[in-house]
């Protein structure tokens, strides 16, 4: 038998690129490839790529950058580029590095295997289609491997909102939902495998509406379903867009005993004007409204959130208008950012706000995000909480696991107990985890 080929996968951006990366390394292991942790020494390069953040194109240019030594002490070496920068820049990533083997959009990376049986024999090629077939159909099943007790799981890609500073609907498309039977054979999949909790994913995630015996059901229903499977032990979703909660979801909240007292729900600014200029279709009473009822189901639910600011345009009233929605929800987590334009977005080409009030504004509001998760976690303490134990922490006979509010808590623990849910007492709070201790 021959050597197995090394794949090195380097993954950018959100959960979704996580899972993406996981069915790549899956689709190109029928091709002799195993994953390995390093690029030294690999035989393929992929880079899963993310197109939010600032520069992100520039970055994996840098990124490839780093690879050309690589390249010319092994020519044999294939590189890869995939997800949104890719979907974005095409063939412009070939023009600018021609040491790229293949571009591939992330609404097409089931065609890796195929793309990566021609390099050598054609040019490099590029595959940023929406093609009408459905990737998930086409992706190989590997052997039962043991998973780690928390997974993720793609229900729904794409978005139809087009808010005025995102890339996504270019980059990821029309929003699609996958149907219940194949979301249900995927998470029994992952259960025979040891995992005891499944985060749904999507871009819009609660816009999901996949098909069941011909009818369209919607992401409650799809958990109430899911939860039937007695292994499974906690269901979670992200992300959610707030216009999508409805009253079936909230609802779920309070009657699901397996979904999760933990809820992203991005907001983005708290002025009417700039959620108006964003294009987000809501108005900060109706998201505060909204809160009240999920809370009226769920009285203990953890609330996240995103933050821009300095969006263009941006006053100091309306930057004070974020601020008093965050005093009144109060974020047990939250992430929050400086405005960066993206190319072909409709806010690309506003005036900006001045980079140092785009720096003050954003320490200011990061100061009370994070007065709110600290009072959030330390309410925590001296309370008995449920803890799925996930990993070895740092130190010896430590293990780390997660809260039913998505805290990351560590504790001594037997390694033997990872995959289990555990009471344990919080001791003390620290600044982004709890110390608790077996009772």
């Amino acid at each position: 038998m021959s050597e197995p080929k090394k794949l090195f996968v380097k993954t950018y951006g959100c959960q979704m690129n996580v899972y993406d990366s996981e069915r790549m390394v899956s689709a190109l292991g029928g091709q002799g490839y195993v994953e390995t942790d390093t690029p030294e020494g690999a035989d393929m390069i992929l880079l899963n790529t993310c197109h939010i953040r600032e520069k992100a194109a520039e970055k994996i240019y840098s990124e490839l950058g780093r690879y050309k030594p690589f390249k010319a002490a092994n020519p044999d070496l294939k590189i890869g580029v995939a997800g949104c920068v890719a979907q974005a820049e095409g063939e412009e990533i070939i023009r600018r590095q021609p040491m790229v083997d293949l571009v591939v959009g992330p609404q097409a990376y089931h065609r890796l295997p195929e793309m990566e049986a021609k390099i050598g024999q054609v040019k490099a090629q590029v595959d940023t289609e929406f093609p009408a077939e459905d990737k998930f159909d086409h992706l190989p099943r590997g052997p039962k491997a043991r998973r780690a007790p928390s997974a993720f799981l793609t229900v729904q890609e794409g978005c139809d909102k087009f808010c005025a500073f995102c890339v996504v609907p270019y980059t990821r498309g029309a929003e699609v939902s996958r149907s219940v039977e194949q979301i249900l054979a995927e998470a029994r999949d992952l259960v025979e495998r040891g995992v005891v909790e499944i985060n749904l994913l999507g871009q819009n995630v609660n816009a999901y509406h996949g098909t069941h015996d011909g009818r369209e059901w919607g992401l409650a229903q799809l958990i109430r379903e899911l939860a039937k499977i007695d292994e499974l032990k906690r269901i979670r979703f992200t992300t959610s867009h707030p216009n999508d909660m409805d009253d079936d979801l909230i609802a779920a909240h309070g009657d699901c005993e397996k979904l999760m007292p933990y809820l992203h729900l991005p907001v983005q600014a708290g002025s009417d004007r700039v959620l108006k200029a964003m294009n987000r279709k809501h108005t900060a009473a109706e998201y505060l409204a909204l809160i009240e009822r999920i809370r009226a189901a769920r009285p203990d639910i953890a609330l996240s959130g995103d933050f821009i600011v300095g969006f263009p345009g941006e006053t100091e009233e309306d930057f004070q208008a974020t601020l008093d929605l965050c005093r009144e929800v109060r974020y047990g987590q939250a992430y929050s950012f400086k405005y960066s334009p993206r190319p072909g977005t409709p806010a690309a080409d506003r005036s900006h706000v001045d980079e140092a009030e785009k720096n003050d504004r954003l320490a200011r509001l990061q100061a009370l995000l994070s007065e709110h998760q600290a009072d959030f976690q330390n309410s925590m303490v001296g309370k008995t909480l449920p803890v799925l134990l996930e990993k070895p922490g740092r130190n010896p006979g430590q293990m780390i696991g997660k809260s039913e509010f998505l805290h990351a808590v560590h504790m001594d623990a037997s390694p033997d107990q990872v995959g289990k849910i555990v009471q344990a007492k919080v001791l003390w709070s620290e600044r982004n985890s709890l110390a608790a201790e077996l009772v």
